[in-house]
């Protein structure tokens, strides 16, 4: 089976090199899968695809004319992959869930930490031999009603950590955890409840057409005064428009996130000397009380590891004739 893995990053090359085992032919690719780019898939097997890839209506046609016939995620969400053409064309498409959740939750609080604590300010402030105190003032973790939006693998982490904080942890989710109620201390609440009493909302949801947009300005005004909103999920579950009004006004305390709704073709690239032509990422990017990393939460050994075991996985799965267990 020769397999193509597109926008393949150097960090991952040698997770992905260990992980094939089972001598597959593999060729990597710096190129995001696009419409302009799913012609180098002529003569593949199968591709391996990450979330910033476009597997769209027309580039699952594509790829399907150019004799594809197999898709490997190496990411957990696959709501950039169009799974109905896919299936039409009987492609087979499998994730790679369940990877690190530590890794995406042991971020969710890296970057409520550091939001809070002000700790990128701080640092930038000593190399300039500033020493004072005044823009600094954060508030104690301890006490805090903090809310999670989602307590699946990843979710129910970032419970357990925030359990640890002494925080009074509350939590929304279709299927609530029973053991995280009873361990951990945890009151599950309706969404409209949760915004209304958390300090602190950290989003934990996968994107589907229920979630898009679901923090809106209706959300953000229902919320306390001065709240923070953490986003380690995907961007698009955030209106971002909205979480800068909120901002602005005052009424948002501070935003921290890993991912934003249009990533696509930005992140994971070096744009140094680039003008960000997006006014709604430049005014992220540059406004005091908002912290962006570039979409790294899963950027842990263990993960990279996993991600490219699980990749293999599937790969050799199929070329076996069996399914997959995370077939989609």
């Amino acid at each position: 089976m020769k397999l193509l893995v597109y926008s393949a990053k150097d960090f991952e090359i040698p997770f992905l090199k260990k992980g094939n085992t089972k001598g597959f032919e593999v060729i990597f690719s710096p190129d995001r899968l696009t419409t302009n780019t799913a012609m180098k898939a002529l003569g593949f097997d199968a591709i391996s695809i990450f979330s910033a890839d476009d597997a769209s209506i027309n580039v699952v046609e594509k790829l399907h004319d150019f004799g594809v016939k197999y898709i490997a995620l190496r990411s957990t969400g696959y709501d950039n992959v169009h799974l109905k053409t896919a299936r039409k064309f009987n492609i087979k498409v499998a994730n790679a869930p369940g990877y690190s959740p530590y890794a995406i939750a042991e971020h969710a609080m890296a970057l409520l930490l550091s939001l809070n604590r002000k700790i990128v300010l701080a640092n930038n402030q000593m190399k300039m031999q500033d020493f004072t105190l005044s823009n600094l003032v954060g508030f104690d973790l301890f006490g805090k009603r903090v809310g999670v939006l989602g307590t699946g693998a990843i979710g129910s982490v970032v419970v357990k950590i925030l359990h640890g904080f002494g925080c009074e942890v509350f939590a929304n989710d279709l299927e609530p955890d029973l053991e995280l109620q009873k361990k951990y201390d945890v009151t599950y609440l309706s969404k409209h409840e949760m915004q209304q009493k958390c300090d602190v909302l950290i989003i934990c949801l996968p994107l589907t057409s229920e979630t898009h947009h679901l923090i809106d300005d209706s959300v953000l005004s229902g919320m306390k005064d001065g709240a923070y909103i953490v986003n380690i999920a995907r961007g698009a579950i955030v209106e971002t428009k909205a979480i800068l009004k909120a901002l602005d006004s005052g009424k948002l305390g501070g935003y921290a996130s890993d991912v934003y709704e249009k990533e696509g073709g930005v992140y994971f690239y070096d744009r140094r000397g680039d003008l960000i032509k997006d006014p709604l990422l430049k005014e992220l990017v540059n406004h005091p009380n908002v912290l962006l990393t570039p979409h790294q939460a899963f950027a842990t050994r263990e993960a990279l590891q996993k991600i490219a075991e699980t990749t293999f996985y599937n790969l050799n799965c199929w070329r076996q004739q069996q399914t997959p267990d995370f077939e989609l």
